[in-house]
Parts: C-alpha cells; structure tokens; sequence
C-alpha cells in the first residue's frame, strides 16, 4: 500500500510512528506499507508546544521530534522516506495523485491530510509591515529573533494561549513587553472572569502589560524623525509603528506578533472536492477518514462533527485513529464491522482540559470550566494574597465534577480532572477538594486510584490508561523510569507522572510486590534513606554504619554506595584505611581498569584548557611510558595502557608539572565541556571558558550516584553541547541560562531549562542547590537524567526546591556544597605522598617486579596493549619493561 501523508508537523509525525510502530495493536498489514511523507518546510518535524524554549537556547536541533536517520531506515511494518520544501499544489482525488509545486506527479493509494492550521491575522491595515510576524514556525522565531534584537518594545496580539505563549518569547528576548486582546479578559475561552483578574495580576506583576477589550484598526509607520526621540525607538534607526485602537487610544511598539488564534489548513481538501466542516477544516468521521473514502484527515486541518481541535494530545489521538484504520485495511480487513472493539479504534471527541505554565504561572482549565452546563452550580476559593484562584463547577445533582479552574497552584488538577472524566462522585462537601487547610495544604488529598476504571486515561499525549500501566507493572516494570520506557507514560508534557506514579505502586501493592527501594539484603534503607542516617547521624565508617542499620557483612552493592556517601559528606581519602575496602576497583586503583587489564590516566584539563608546556609534559609522560593517547569527548587527553605499578610513576610526572586527579574512574564530576566563548568567537556573548574552568574547579571531586557531566556555551549556537550534560549553561545577552539533567549517553535525554537570566552568583547558587539535592536524593547509579524522570512532581517541582527554596532548605545545601568544596584535595597528589597508599600500586602481593607479560599492537601511528583476539593470535609474545619492535603484532600495522 502507498501512502502520502502531506504534512510533516507533530501530528503528521505521530501518525507515521504509529503507523510504523512494532507494537502496533490490532491488524498487522499483509505486506511492507510504503510512506512517502511531504513537508513544506526545510527541517523535520518538531515540537510546536515548546517553541517558547527557542528564546531561553533550545536549538532547532533540541526541539526536533525525529531521530536522526528514521526516515531513511526500515521499519517492522514498511518502509518511510521524506521529502523536505516539498510544497503541494494541488490533489487529484480521481486519479490519486498528488501533484507538487514544481510539477513533481505522485500517485498513492491513500493519502492522508496532516497540514494543520495557520495564524489568523486579522484584516488591519499595515499588517503586512517587515516588523509584524507570526508565532507559528522555527523560521517565524528567527525573523523575530532577528528584529528582536534592534528593538526595545514588542507587542502580542492575542491574549488566549498562543498569545501569553508568544508573550513569555518578547519577555525573553528582553523586550518590553505587552499583550493587546479584544476580548475583556485573557483566556476567554478556558477562564472565567475571576480566574483571568487573578492571571493578569500575575502576569502584570512579571512586568508584562497588559490591554484588553482593544480592537487595533490600523499599524502606521512612524519615523523617529516624527518628534520622537529617536534613542526610544529601534536601535539601527528602524521606524516605529503605532498601534491606533478603536477608543482612540494608541500604542507605539518597535516589533508586533499575531497570535490571535488559528485556522485550518484545508485549502488542499477544498480544491480535491471534499466536504468541509461547518466553520472550516476537512470533515472526517470516526475513523478520520474523509468524504473520499481512501483520504483521511489528522490534526488541526480536520474536523470532527463540525468541531476543530487545537491542542495536540486529540491530533495525536487522530493519528493513532487512522493508523489503526489503515493497518485494518491493508491486513485486506475492509469493513469495519469485521473488527471488534479491540482491533479498530475511533475517535469519538477529545476532552480539552489542558495545564500549562504561562509566563511562570500556573494556569489549568478543565471540562465546562464556564458553567455552561444546565443547572451547573459552582464553588469558588480566591487568596489575592498569595494570587490563588479555584473553582469547581458540579452537575445540578451535585454528584459529579463537570469542570474547574485553577491559576496559581494547580496541585489539584490530576484529582480533578480523573473526576470529571471517568464520572467519579464527588464527596458530600466538594468544596473540601480546592478548600486549603491552615498551613496551605490542600485539605482532600485526592482519590484513590483504585478508583479509577482500567479504561481511565492517565497520560493523554500518548494515550495511555490506568490498565495499560498496570500491565506494565505486571510485566516487571516497578519503577516510575522503566514504566515510561514500557508504555510512554508522562514521557511528552510529564504532567501526569504524579498520578502515574500513584498507579505504579497501587498495582505493585494489589501484587503483593513490596513497594521500597532497599539498597540490598543488607540495609533496609534505600539510598537516601542511607545518606540521611550518616548525613544526621555523623557516621564516617562503613564498620558503624552496618553496626548501628545493617546487618551480615555487606557486598559489592552496598560497600561502593556507602564509600560514595561518606566522600559526599564528610569528603575524606578514598583511599584511607577505613574506606579503601569498600571502593571499586576503579576508585581502588584510582584509574579505570581497560579489558586488558591496563589503566588509563586522565589528567584534569579544566574547561579543555590546556598549557603548552602542559601538552608538552603529557606528551613526554606518553612516550616514555609508551601510552596510547587519545582526546576525550570531555576535552582532555586520555592516556591508555598503563600497568597497575606504573601509576604512582606516572602521576608524580604529571603533578609535578601542574595536573591533578581528572577523576575518570569516580562517580563524580568528570568534565566541564565548553567553547571558546566570547573570548574568540565573534558571536559569544559570554566568557564560556573562564566559567567552564571555574565551575569544573569549584565542583571537582564531588562524589555522587553517578557521573556527572557539564558543558558550558557562550551563545545559543551551543558549540559545547550544553543542553545534553547534566549540567548545561549558556550564554544569553542578559546572563546565563541554567539547564539541568540532561544526558547524552546509551539513553540520551534533552536537559530542561530550570532558570534563566542569571548572574554569575545566582548561577553558582543554583547549580549547588540541584547537585546536592541530587546527592541527598538520587538511588545507586542513577544518572541525573533518570533521577529527573522519576522526580514526583517533575520539572516543576525541582525548580521551587532549588529556586524557590520551597522546602527551606537552601541554605544547607550550599553549606554541603561549601564543605565538600573547601576540604577538596587531589586523590592522586595524597595517594603517591603516602608510603601506605603507594604499596597499594603492586601488580603482585608478595613481590615488587612489574608484570613484563603485556602485548603491544601498533594502531595508526601509536602503539596500544593488544585486545583478545591479538593476544589469541600470538600467545608466545611477550613485552619487555618498554615497549620494542620484536613485540609488535603484524608486519607494519
């Protein structure tokens, strides 16, 4: 079967994963499917939601939604190519073909409409102005960018959530900012009039103004020259606009954006003759199949019974719709009445309930948020202090939830929306479910989730319910990360991790599986727990940890965990008496021990900067010692081949001319990866590599769960990678932006934007708050990125930790951090200063000779041990104390 999906947007993509997806449900095609996909833009799909991040340093790159390479690959259920500026011209539904702009004819046996909608600019003259833009594409966002940087005011038409979206963009670029909507309140369409005050007083109070029930009838060019001063305008000299609005009022702005709602894309479905909805958008029934029975429709372009859908979790829902269909059909299955409920999905509507975070504030809408249901009553809570407004909206009987609105603390959102939807009763006084109690929590926690039907869903970006979680955890998946990986649960927006959660460990507890994360048989604790009883209890040995909590002997599992805890708090040797039996072998030998039984030697290079005579004395260290040399992807000089005897050697050379520890083999910091920043690049805009060799300086040595990763860049082209460590920082006209928990390791996770805007102080303070909350917090060999997908309350709630303090506990943690940063010492530089350490570094007990058994293989120029094979090969070589031609493998490798 050829398919053509016409659209390559978030919707259009979903449809081709589900279409190619290996645990396709239902009908399996008889043979390979054949999708070609056309997109009129020049980059691959990406995320629309997130466009906002592109002003804090997300790049096109971080936000698009394809793998690399998935259009070129094979798929278990066909093949996909993709066309990009693949603009159509026209469909030809009698002949199924689809004919391109450049007058390219392709046929196809079903075709599917995936165009989405466009920005409505209202009729107002002068619109079409170089300075007035849309908020729709990346495209879009750097002409914005572009202007935005010679201008000081910018103004949003439109106050519904594109609008205070586009806003939060202008506020980003630095500009001032203001929001223009004809309507009388923001949001119109989700809030009712109390929740839209409580939103603009926020939102006001951010420094964004705004202007509402203005009907803007015309965008004059005023030049500078026109009695203006010109310092106030554009700052190459642009001419201004003025915004005349019907009251007679007037508004001059340097940049405008229309975001004042969208339309359907369905001029491609009017041309080809098909049914339209009432108010636009290509008609498509319940399995989004149109008027012609081999097109189909997904997204905003379509319309489902005369109703246009506009958040993306109902496009997505369309999508998987007309996958499931198209599968049946090419199973040969071509009536739907074949199939039973399993095998054929429909689309029967979308709830539009959606929680979001608007220029900082929380904002959700759920259900019949305005009371428009008959007999409708409401119950309203509003602190003006703390800027807090909820309202519930109960069915006449006052039984059941019908909606609700929340601004400024949504906690309650996930409770209420699982109410309304799956039709739960409410409690005799629901009042009591927004109502706080007087120290500000929420006095109903909630419902159980043993309420919840099966069919109840849980994550409506991907379509996931209360029973396929549950079969997750019933396949093994038992912790919050592995069930995201089983059914994608909470893996898009993440707003419904919390309730996910909740479902995970309710089906683990119906099981009979205990619901704990003991660190092994011998401590009934799990990590944090341990690191809270030596943190409180002031315990410094492993003997009086396992004395006073634990009991046996302990094994490899929880001897490393507590050497790793003891090092974060107390920070004393590794390699002291009491602790040196617990350590890995790494960190016993403080060194990364290679398959062949050598070590490598990493010497810190702070920020990869490195000295001439630094290069020069590694370099000779090499030689003599005759080791492989390689450059890290942290920027620094790895050293390779190094026998067990020969390290103390080696690191005394390397200190004395100036390295220290790098720290290859601990669960700690490794490397802070930067750019060349501002001091030679012509577009930084900060001093990347000063702050990357501060920050590596600062956070050496610092023990964790795991490996811990940096990257500095000195501008939002992002050179250094910051956006896939752990800890990312990027340079940003008005300071530095913070990025955290990011990962670009064997599961690569984009890092999230945790503040922006920051001085150098606030930065530093901020990143000692997240490290040692992560230090507290983390389980064994979590990396940060894992230990952020499992974090209850996600993004949000790591940011009012660590920018709000909101568990008062700030001050300790950079207390913590200043400890572990003032005790700092060199393990190296006091492991070969100490007789006892140093008689660690033997190859054998009993004797001092060295191991002359190593096999060496030339390598492009360099000479390395040789791997199994090579040693297989030859296992009559042997290697002398340096290495010489007669133990070379092969003839001029």
């Amino acid at each position: 079967m050829r398919i053509i999906v016409i659209g390559n947007g978030m919707v259009g993509h979903k449809f081709v994963e589900a279409l190619m997806a290996a645990e396709h449900q239902g009908p399996r095609a008889k043979g390979p499917l054949q999708v070609t996909v056309l997109g009129e833009e020049s980059r691959a799909a990406y995320d629309r939601v997130q466009l906002s991040s592109f002003f804090t340093g997300t790049t096109a790159d971080g936000l698009s939604l394809v793998a690399p390479g998935y259009y070129d690959a094979d798929h278990p259920t066909g093949t996909t190519s993709l066309r990009l500026n693949a603009r159509v011209a026209r469909v030809d539904a009698a002949s199924h073909t689809v004919y391109l702009v450049d007058g390219t004819a392709l046929p196809y046996d079903k075709l599917v409409l995936a165009t989405g909608s466009y920005p409505f600019v209202p009729p107002i003259p002068g619109k079409d102005a170089g300075d007035c833009f849309v908020y729709r594409t990346i495209d879009d966002l750097e002409a914005m960018q572009a202007c935005g940087a010679r201008s000081r005011v910018g103004v949003v038409i439109g106050g519904g959530l594109l609008g205070l979206e586009c806003a939060k963009a202008l506020r980003d670029m630095g500009l001032q900012t203001h929001v223009v909507e004809f309507a009388p309140r923001l949001m119109a369409a989700q809030l009712d009039e109390a929740g839209a005050r409580m939103l603009r007083s926020k939102i006001e109070a951010l420094g964004v103004t705004v202007h509402t029930g203005k009907q803007t009838q015309s965008i004059d060019a005023l030049d500078v020259s026109d009695g203006m001063d010109a310092t106030s305008g554009g700052g190459d000299g642009t001419p201004r606009r003025r915004m005349m609005f019907a009251d007679g009022s007037a508004l001059d702005t340097d940049m405008i954006v229309f975001s004042a709602g969208i339309r359907p894309r369905d001029e491609l479905g009017r041309q080809a003759g098909l049914k339209m909805g009432a108010r636009g958008g290509v008609a498509i029934d319940d399995q989004c199949r149109t008027s012609d029975a081999d097109i189909y429709a997904v997204g905003e372009c379509a319309a489902w019974q005369d109703r246009v859908y506009g958040l993306v979790a109902p496009g997505y829902q369309m999508a998987r719709v007309a996958a499931a269909h198209l599968h049946a059909l090419a199973a040969e299955v071509d009536d739907a009445s074949h199939l039973d409920a399993t095998q054929m999905m429909a689309f029967t509507g979308a709830d539009m309930s959606t929680k979001l975070k608007l220029l900082g504030v929380d904002v959700a809408s759920i259900g019949d948020a305005q009371a428009a249901t008959p007999g409708a009553r409401s119950y309203q809570y509003s602190d003006e202090r703390r800027e807090v407004y909820k309202k519930i909206v109960v069915s006449a009987c006052g039984r059941f939830l019908e909606g609700a609105i929340l601004v400024g603390d949504t906690a309650e959102y996930g409770t209420l929306l699982q109410m309304m939807l799956n039709r739960i009763a409410l409690p005799e006084a629901p009042e009591w479910l927004i109502l706080p109690t007087a120290d500000g929590a929420p006095a109903v926690a909630g419902i159980g989730v043993d309420a919840l039907p099966d069919s109840a869903q849980v994550c409506s970006c991907n379509d996931v319910s209360k029973g396929a979680i549950c079969a997750a955890v019933r396949a093994g998946a038992t912790s919050i990360g592995a069930v995201k990986s089983a059914c994608k649960a909470g893996t898009t927006c993440g707003g419904c991790v919390p309730l996910t959660t909740q479902v995970m460990k309710a089906e683990m507890k119906r099981l009979g599986l205990e619901v704990n994360n003991h660190l092994c048989e011998h401590f009934p604790f799990s990590r944090q727990q341990l690191y809270h009883i030596v943190r409180v209890e002031g315990i410094r040995t492993f003997s009086t940890l396992l004395a006073r909590h634990g009991k046996g002997l302990g094994c490899d599992i929880c001897k490393p965990t507590a050497a790793s805890i003891f090092a974060s708090c107390w920070n004393d040797f590794v390699l002291q008496r009491d602790h040196a039996p617990l350590q890995d072998s790494n960190d016993y030998y403080l060194a990364n021990i290679q398959r062949d039984g050598t070590y490598s030697v990493v010497p810190r290079m702070a920020g990869g900067e490195v000295t001439p005579d630094g290069l020069i004395a590694v370099g000779q260290v090499a030689k003599r010692y005759g080791l492989y040399t390689k450059i890290t992807g942290g920027q620094r000089v790895d050293l390779f081949g190094a026998r067990v005897e020969q390290l103390p050697l080696i690191w005394e050379e390397l200190i004395a001319a100036g390295f220290e520890s790098g720290h290859a083999y601990g669960k700690s910091l490794r490397t802070v990866k930067s750019c060349v920043g501002s001091t030679w690049c012509r577009f930084g805009v900060g001093d990347s590599v000063g702050l990357a060799i501060e920050l590596e300086n600062r956070y050496k040595g610092l023990r964790a769960p795991h490996k811990i990763k940096f990257g500095v860049s000195g501008c939002t082209r992002e050179c250094a990678e910051a956006q896939g460590k752990d800890i990312g920082v990027i340079a940003t006209e008005r300071g530095w932006n913070l990025y955290v928990c990011g990962n670009g390791g064997m599961k690569p996770r984009h890092a999230e934007l945790l503040a922006s805007d920051l001085d150098k102080e606030t930065l530093i303070r901020y990143i000692d708050r997240v490290l040692m909350f992560y230090v507290k917090t983390g389980d064994r060999l979590q990396r940060t990125s894992v230990w952020r997908d499992n974090l209850e309350g996600g993004l949000p709630y790591l940011v009012d930790v660590v920018v709000n303090d909101s568990l008062g506990i700030g001050a300790e943690l950079e207390a913590q951090m200043a400890h572990v940063v003032d005790t700092y010492e060199c393990e190296w530089r006091k492991a070969v200063t100490d007789p006892e350490t140093r008689k660690r570094f033997r190859h054998f007990v009993n004797s001092d000779a060295a191991d002359d058994r190593v096999l060496f293989v030339e390598e492009r120029g360099q000479i390395r041990p040789a791997n199994e094979a090579e040693r297989a090969a030859h296992p009559t070589a042997v290697q002398d104390e340096e290495p010489s031609d007669n133990a070379l493998v092969g003839d001029g490798m």
